[in-house]
C-alpha cells in the first residue's frame, strides 16, 4: 500500500493541498515532531505493527526488517525484506519510486527506495537477490508513485549511470529538443528492465506521476519543502 498526501495533521508546506492536514511521515523534513509522530500512529492503526523505518541514503543496502524492528533502531538501508507475518517492510518517498516485491507463495516480500541513484546502482537487484536468499521464488513486483517520464528532466551524467543495463535503457532517455544533453528519464521503464535483469518479469504499477498530481502526492522536485509519503508491504 502507499500513502497519499492527505489524511494527516501536518500544516503548511506538508499540508494536503486543500485545506487539510498533511499525512507527512518524514522525521526529517522540517515538520514540527508531534505532526508526524501523529501522523505516524494515524497511519499504524491501519497496519498490523510499527513499519520498520529506514536512514535512506539512495544506496544499495538491504536489511531485514524484523532487525529493525527487534533492534528498535534506525538502519541505514535503502531496502527491506521480511519473511515474518506481520513484519511491515517501509519505504518513504517524494519523487523516488517506491519498489514492492512478493513472492507468490506469500514467503517473502520486499520493499526498494529506486530513485535514479539507487535503481542505477543495483538496489532493485540487491533486494530480489536477498529475497532469493531467503527462500523467494516467483517474485513479482509493483511500482508506487514516483516522478512521471514528462517530468523527470536529467543530464548526461543519468544516462551514463544506466549504461550497466545495456542498450535497453537507451530507450528510457528522450532527448529535450534544444537543450543538448538534457533528457526526459522514463524511471519506471529503468526499473522494468532492472528486474527483468533478474528474472521478474510481471510488472504492475507506475502509471502516477508525484510531481503532477499535487493532489494527492509530495513532490521534492515540485515544491522543494515538501513532506514524504510511505509505501508498505507485509505478510498476512
Amino acid at each position: 500500500m502507499s500513502t497519499l498526501r492527505s489524511g494527516g495533521v501536518s500544516l503548511p508546506p506538508y499540508d494536503d493541498s486543500k485545506g487539510g492536514g498533511g499525512l507527512n511521515l518524514g522525521t526529517h523534513v522540517g515538520d514540527r515532531p508531534e505532526a508526524v509522530e501523529r501522523n505516524r500512529l494515524l497511519l499504524q492503526t491501519l497496519l498490523p505493527s510499527e513499519p520498520a523505518w529506514l536512514n535512506q541514503v539512495h544506496g544499495v543496502e538491504v536489511v531485514d526488517a524484523q532487525r529493525v524492528i527487534t533492534e528498535r533502531s534506525l538502519l541505514t538501508a535503502d531496502a527491506s525484506i521480511a519473511t515474518q507475518a506481520g513484519t511491515v517492510c517501509a519505504i518513504m518517498t517524494a519523487d523516488c519510486m517506491p519498489v514492492l516485491l512478493a513472492d507468490r507463495r506469500g514467503k517473502v516480500v520486499g520493499a526498494a527506495h529506486a530513485g535514479w541513484r539507487g535503481l542505477a546502482a543495483g538496489v532493485v537487484e540487491a533486494t530480489v537477490s536477498r529475497m532469493s536468499a531467503a527462500g523467494a521464488r516467483d517474485i513479482v513486483a509493483w511500482l508506487g508513485p514516483g516522478i512521471g517520464p514528462a517530468h523527470f528532466e536529467v543530464g548526461e551524467d543519468v544516462r551514463q549511470a544506466f549504461s550497466r543495463l545495456g542498450g535497453a535503457a537507451d530507450r528510457a532517455f528522450m532527448a529535450m529538443v534544444g537543450q543538448p544533453g538534457k533528457y526526459l528519464a522514463d524511471l519506471p521503464y529503468l526499473a522494468r528492465i532492472a528486474l527483468s535483469a533478474v528474472g521478474v518479469h510481471e510488472v504492475s504499477g507506475g502509471e502516477h506521476c508525484t510531481v503532477s498530481e499535487p493532489e494527492h502526492f509530495y513532490s521534492f522536485r515540485r515544491d522543494r519543502v515538501t513532506g514524504r509519503m510511505a509505501t508498505l508491504i507485509w505478510i498476512k
